[in-house]
């Protein structure tokens, strides 16, 4: 995909005068995590799977001026996949420009967190490396900070052989480190215990969906292997938005990731005992003089084994930016959250009812 290039500072068609400029919220260093020991990543990584098409139509040139106001502001860590539309093809464009306008020293500050999401099928080396070289052409890099492995069919074994295949690609120098996306405890076990060094698994985990609390962070501890959680806003349900608001029909859930996280809302309690916890948080957040969203976005981040959570960047159709900054402003003291578990505990067990990590999609 070839993607238009543009000024940073630029104008909107056919109009001479500049975009609305966006306000940058300079971030604290707590906002920091020494992910590895080459990473340090901003622990608000910026979710490009609101690009991928379902969550309204994006503008490109929009898309990558904003991007680098994200990264200006401080959010420098970004997570896609080669499934996520033009999610790496942005990235690339946005490290051309990069290079182009601050040098290609400035490459350095950016972390580009990719998927790969494939086909069960025999994983020869072939297939392995074909597919990252696509990922590496299309971010314009020449090795992957980290490559996140998803693999549907637990059982089709080689999610074993793919990894292997990986590894080798990692000492060739095409990938920095390996990690997963979705895969539950047991599974990550067997990884681990074939030899096969995973720094990061990415799942769902929100204050709807505690599932990772059951057995994941224990084996992540024993293994020193970090929690990347996405949903934590349950795709925006966890907002003053929908305090006090009435339970939508599924015909106003205008995106994908609010049909998706509405289901979950159903499953763990309902909408009456969801308002019971948006009421609480938002008690939480006025004493902190912070969001509701800031509220949930850092019960995650103080969890076990998290190194830092996905929030979605719907570049070209809005942004966080101030708002997310307040996250890392303050924290929950243990009134703040006794409170929230006198209404979480009142939910359903998840783990029982969906099964572990990424079972949903299984």
């Amino acid at each position: 995909m070839q993607l238009p290039t543009f000024p940073i500072k630029m104008t909107q068609s056919g109009d001479s005068k500049p975009l609305k400029e966006l306000s940058l919220a300079m971030l604290t260093s707590s906002s920091r995590f020494q992910f590895t020991e080459d990473l340090n990543i901003c622990r608000i990584l910026n979710g490009m799977w609101q690009v991928s098409g379902y969550h309204g139509r994006i503008d490109p040139r929009v898309a990558i001026e904003t991007m680098f106001q994200y990264h200006d502001a401080g959010y420098t860590t970004w997570d896609l996949a080669d499934h996520y539309g033009p999610a790496e093809d942005f990235i690339g464009e946005f490290r051309r420009q990069m290079a182009n306008s601050r040098g290609q020293e400035a490459l350095a500050t950016i972390q580009a967190f990719t998927k790969w999401v494939p086909r069960p099928q025999k994983m020869t080396r072939n297939i392995v490396e074909k597919n990252i070289d696509i990922s590496l052409k299309r971010m314009n890099v020449d090795c992957l900070d980290l490559l996140q492995f998803h693999w549907w069919y637990y059982r089709d074994d080689n999610y074993l052989e793919a990894l292997q295949q990986m590894t080798i690609l990692q000492s060739e120098g095409k990938i920095k480190h390996l990690a997963l996306t979705n895969f539950d405890t047991e599974h990550l076990r067997i990884i681990v215990e074939n030899g096969i060094k995973i720094v990061s698994n990415q799942v769902q985990f929100s204050l709807v969906d505690r599932r990772p609390l059951v057995a994941m962070v224990d084996l992540c501890k024993t293994h020193d292997i970090k929690l990347l959680p996405y949903g934590v806003l349950c795709g925006g349900f966890l907002s003053e938005q929908y305090l006090g608001k009435p339970e939508p029909m599924a015909m106003m859930l205008k995106t994908v990731s609010l049909k998706k996280y509405k289901n979950m809302i159903d499953t763990w309690g309902g909408w009456k005992l969801f308002q019971e916890l948006l009421t609480v948080l938002k008690s939480i957040g006025d004493r902190h003089g912070v969001t509701i969203s800031n509220v949930a976005v850092r019960y995650i981040l103080e969890q076990p084994t998290v190194a830092g959570a996905m929030v979605g960047a719907r570049l070209s159709i809005s942004q966080h930016i101030d708002e997310n900054a307040k996250v890392f402003d303050f924290s929950l003291d243990e009134s703040d959250r006794q409170q929230i578990h006198q209404v979480t505990n009142r939910g359903q067990n998840l783990f029982e009812i969906i099964g572990d990590c990424g079972d949903e999609y299984r």
